[in-house]
């Protein structure tokens, strides 16, 4: 039996109300409620990963169907919560960051603290604030973290589209934003989901890749992109790509950067998103000079620990041997390349052979 605040269509309707304004008090740009119908992308998913699009991303093969059936993976869940929140900081740049080949482009995303922190945090605040009103609601808050269809589930929600880039697209805000969900027991009105995908005839995400990275419009083959290349690839970075990879050293914004409806996005006001030791502005010489116990201070608590230090210095060397010819890049690299590790050194000679120097 549900408790008497929620008994009827407009205690229902108010708590809706409720949850959405608590979640901007939060620091969410939006919530919408969606009781998710996800097995028709099934067949989908699965020939996505029929033809080894996900690379050596194998956790993607586990769980079975539980990605399609929520129910499966939280007992109970009667209707999803998805939230968004806002990540691009007004005072970096982007577009002209990877024009400046000297030095290191980040991805927006990766350069203050770790999301995962912060946003699960933040989803955790909002469901025991729903707790304190309704009572207890099976909740489990997820981000980024299990086998679930984020973008899908927004989608259904009515939060956006999922464009050719593969990405969540809103008229309000572009794409710069991550998504989080609450699954809850909550029997909640659902929000009208989105019908159209308002992309039209613009390929500019596909045509624009650095390294063709798309199949075709909605199917992205990771092993060519560079914000797998750089973060979840381990081994060599095929020969072909590096030339292609410019100044990028962890993830790729591209895709978003020529997306037109990027135009509309908004900035974060959270301070953790705000950039940590000049990683928006940093030189790559600077970058790959850090050793391992310094990489591993400045990227405690942020995304780009997960890379690790030796495919840090790989992406690097790829990097350097982009960038412009001078005395201190080529030193930088002939110094390293004694001490480095196989891996690192094959980038390193890569590197020197760009700039037609011995090595």
């Amino acid at each position: 039996m549900l408790p008497p605040l929620l008994s009827s269509p407009d205690h229902l309707n108010q708590l809706v109300d409720d949850i959405k304004s608590w979640a901007i008090e939060f620091g969410f740009a939006e919530a919408r409620i969606v009781e998710p119908d996800l097995a028709q992308y099934k067949n989908e998913f699965n020939d996505w990963l029929d033809n080894e699009y996900h690379a050596g991303m194998d956790y993607l093969t586990n769980h079975g169907d539980m990605r399609f059936y929520p129910e499966q993976l939280h007992p109970g869940t009667r209707r999803v919560i998805s939230l968004r929140m806002q990540y691009l900081p007004q005072s970096v740049a982007t577009v002209e960051r990877l024009k400046t080949k000297d030095k290191a482009y980040i991805a927006r995303y990766a350069l203050g603290r770790d999301y995962h922190k912060l946003i699960r945090k933040r989803l955790t605040q909002l469901a025991q604030k729903i707790e304190q009103h309704v009572g207890d609601h099976g909740y489990r808050a997820f981000v980024d973290s299990a086998p679930i269809l984020e973008r899908q589930i927004a989608e259904q929600a009515g939060m956006g589209w999922i464009g050719k880039n593969t990405l969540l697209l809103t008229p309000k805000a572009g794409s710069w934003f991550l998504l989080g969900e609450i699954f809850t027991n909550l029997p909640l009105p659902v929000d009208p989901p989105t019908t159209t995908r308002h992309c039209g005839s613009c390929t500019a995400c596909l045509t624009q890749c650095p390294t063709d990275a798309f199949v075709q419009p909605w199917v992205l083959d990771a092993s060519k992109c560079i914000s797998y290349l750089t973060i979840e690839h381990k081994g060599p970075i095929p020969v072909e790509l590096r030339g292609k990879m410019g100044n990028r050293i962890f993830g790729c914004d591209d895709c978003q950067l020529v997306c037109p409806w990027t135009k509309f996005a908004k900035y974060t006001e959270e301070d953790d998103f705000q950039p940590r030791h000049n990683l928006d502005s940093a030189d790559l010489v600077e970058l790959f000079e850090w050793d391992e116990p310094t990489f591993l201070k400045n990227t405690e608590g942020s995304p780009i620990r997960r890379t690790g230090f030796e495919n840090w210095q790989r992406n690097l060397a790829v990097a350097l041997g982009n960038a412009p010819t001078n005395p201190l890049t080529v030193q930088t690299l002939q110094n390293a390349l004694p001490k480095a590790s196989d891996l690192v050194k094959e980038h390193i000679k890569w590197a020197l052979d760009q700039h037609d120097l011995p090595r």
